[in-house]
């Protein structure tokens, strides 16, 4: 059996590095895999990305191409796709070699729904792996609290639009084209994800499957807390609280204001920590918004390597992802496999993950003063946070290892392959 993975960047962004841990689970347990991208960025010969310095160049060129149209409108710059220029990828010989085709994150140029709708002429079964809303929206990658997405989209919030037939209209109906001619099967990572999905408009004749992103549980692993912490050089004697994501401080779906008022609450409610808690921040390497905290903050900046993502979860005490909406959340599953705690909001992908009070915490939905209380209850008793990092370890290698998100998709190749 031959898969071919697509996505647009090989192992940049969460995304990316999601269908690249699938693709190595699958070599890994026998199965002939290949990953076809834009942007390549390893050098894993058996990822192909593009090779002619002209290719390159237009490959930087066809996202801003994508956004013309969405000049006549006043968008409000939120991830956006039209989906209208991307690479005809059919006559690639990678694809035509392969036995069936695994999208992921296509956005961003790599590939247009003209360019989608070619693979009919393939005849080869097509499962796509959502890691956003893009798949099944007017043009949108998170629909946030609209539910336009049940019907054929229009007036667009995002777009401050108020025409009916406004180009996220256009584009649903350019969807719904191209879906019905494909044989066309939906992978979600989390059950809240594959809930919107099926209440959308656009997949309702699609087969929709979840299966969790998976990760190396022998690289993500508990390690000596002291240890690490030596290496990068932080505190042995404070309680760290991690936060991570790339561009985390200023991408506003990341919630860092709300872990921002959260440090405050929790320094009112929780004083005499105040001189003994440090926050350690990676994907960024300096805010603005940290420099009144009440007490110190570090940057470990951009972590592109598991083996550091996994050195900076087992330096903390707990980890803290107050995301507004995940389609998923990576960073959860890294922390929880290292033994660490999470705590985030009781939305989305993360609930998947996170059992409360069993190994984390979920606190009430853009409250800070609920975040706050969860991570007072997470740090306040050593050996309920001990108890809560075993508890997470262990959901980490019996729900999560990349060898059982092998053995799922394989199992779905085949049956569609039959």
């Amino acid at each position: 059996m031959k898969t071919l993975i697509l996505n647009t960047n090989d192992i940049q962004g969460g995304a990316a590095q999601a269908a690249y841990r699938l693709h190595t689970s699958l070599r890994r347990t026998g199965v002939d895999s290949k990953m076809l991208v834009d942007n390549k960025i390893s050098d894993n010969p058996n990822v192909y990305g593009l090779i002619r310095k002209f290719d390159k160049a237009w490959s930087k060129i066809r996202p801003l191409l994508n956004e013309i149209p969405l000049k006549s409108y006043n968008w409000k710059k939120t991830p956006f796709y039209t989906g209208w220029i991307g690479r005809n990828i059919t006559k690639e010989v990678v694809v035509k070699e392969s036995d069936i085709l695994n999208l992921h994150w296509i956005a961003g140029g790599f590939l247009s729904l003209n360019g989608i709708s070619k693979f009919v002429k393939l005849s080869k079964p097509i499962v796509w792996t959502l890691h956003d809303m893009w798949v099944f929206t007017g043009g949108c990658h998170h629909a946030d609290d609209c539910e336009k997405y049940t019907e054929s989209c229009g007036a667009c919030p995002q777009l401050n639009s108020n025409k009916r037939n406004d180009i996220t209209r256009e584009i649903w109906k350019r969807k719904k084209d191209v879906y019905n001619n494909l044989n066309l099967t939906i992978v979600t990572p989390s059950k809240w994800l594959a809930k919107c999905a099926k209440r959308s408009s656009l997949l309702l004749n699609s087969k929709i499957e979840v299966i969790p992103h998976g990760l190396d549980t022998e690289i993500y692993k508990p390690l000596d807390k002291m240890m690490v912490r030596g290496i990068f050089n932080l505190p042995e004697n404070k309680k760290i609280i991690l936060f991570g994501a790339v561009g985390g401080t200023q991408a506003k779906g990341k919630g860092f204001k709300y872990l921002k008022s959260a440090v405050y609450e929790l320094v009112k409610m929780w004083p005499a920590l105040r001189n003994k808690m440090c926050l350690l921040i990676f994907g960024s390497s300096h805010s603005e918004e940290i420099e009144e905290f009440p007490f110190d903050v570090k940057f470990l900046g951009r972590l592109s390597d598991d083996i550091s993502l996994a050195l900076a979860y087992n330096a903390a005490d707990v980890f803290v992802g107050p995301s507004l909406r995940e389609a998923f959340g990576q960073t959860f599953t890294e922390a929880i496999s290292c033994g660490t705690p999470s705590v985030a909001f009781d939305y989305s992908g993360q609930k998947d993950i996170i059992d409360h009070k069993i190994n984390g915490y979920l606190a009430e939905y853009k409250n800070s003063k609920s975040l706050a209380e969860g991570i007072k209850w997470v740090l306040e008793d050593e050996n309920r946070r001990l108890a809560l990092g075993e508890a997470a370890r262990e959901k980490a290698l019996r729900e999560y290892s990349i060898e059982l998100q092998a053995k799922r998709y394989t199992s779905l190749y085949e049956n569609l392959l039959r």
